[in-house]
């Protein structure tokens, strides 16, 4: 029998492996969105109003623009685009790289990730609690797997595109960005704060600041 390719490896890890969320207790709760109820997670839509398109996406079936300040773009499949996951504990992600691209550190506090390389070349790493460096560089075919809250990134080193599918057990996994969290926060952090943990000036700080504001 052929073992499975490293892409269905992912699946079925995922499929084998307690999900982060709560364990759903009802065949399907489709999503609904415009509810307005709070509670962790989405209310249920009415059974009689679900179809299959609510199980159906194809948000990554084309690649990002990646024509921005990282040059690289994550597109998601999680429970605000596909409703059908409320519940079910997984989601998925493509993340696009433009030569140079770089998916910055950033940390997902909801969820384990896991990605497959699709095209391309990347050089990926986690940070443990310890501060401890956990690298390696990946390429076509390669799976490299990110713990639950640490920081980690994704640099495309290569001459070409490259692109991952990234799965992640939880619908709604979370992301914060290092850089933006902390420098373009609402309302800001102040700056003596960050000036004092960085280990610099007020003065590096408010310029800083000013590479992460909105843009108009």
């Amino acid at each position: 029998m052929a073992s499975p390719t490293p892409f269905l490896s992912i699946f079925l890890f995922f499929l084998i492996t307690v999900s982060a969320d709560p364990d759903m207790l009802q065949d399907l709760c489709v999503a609904d969105l415009s509810s307005g109820i709070k509670v962790n997670g989405f209310p249920c839509k009415d059974a009689a109003n679900v179809t299959s398109l609510d199980f159906f996406s194809q948000a990554l079936a084309n690649p990002g623009l990646t024509n921005n300040t990282f040059r690289a773009l994550v597109t998601g499949a999680n429970v605000m685009n596909l409703p059908g996951l409320n519940t079910l504990g997984v989601s998925l992600s493509r993340i696009d790289y433009a030569p140079g691209g770089l998916n910055p550190p950033h940390t997902h506090p909801r969820a384990t990730e896991v990605v497959y390389v699709l095209e391309g070349t990347l050089d990926v790493g986690f940070l443990t609690t310890a501060n401890k460096l956990i690298s390696r560089s990946l390429k076509k075919g390669d799976v490299f797997a990110f713990p639950k809250g640490l920081v980690h990134f994704q640099k495309n080193n290569g001459d070409v595109p490259a692109s991952v599918i990234a799965a992640f057990n939880s619908q709604l996994p979370g992301t914060q960005s290092l850089g933006a969290t902390l420098f373009g926060s609402t309302p800001p952090v102040p700056d003596e704060i960050l000036a004092q943990a960085f280990q610099t000036s007020s003065g590096t700080v408010k310029h800083i600041k000013t590479r992460f504001q909105p843009k108009k």
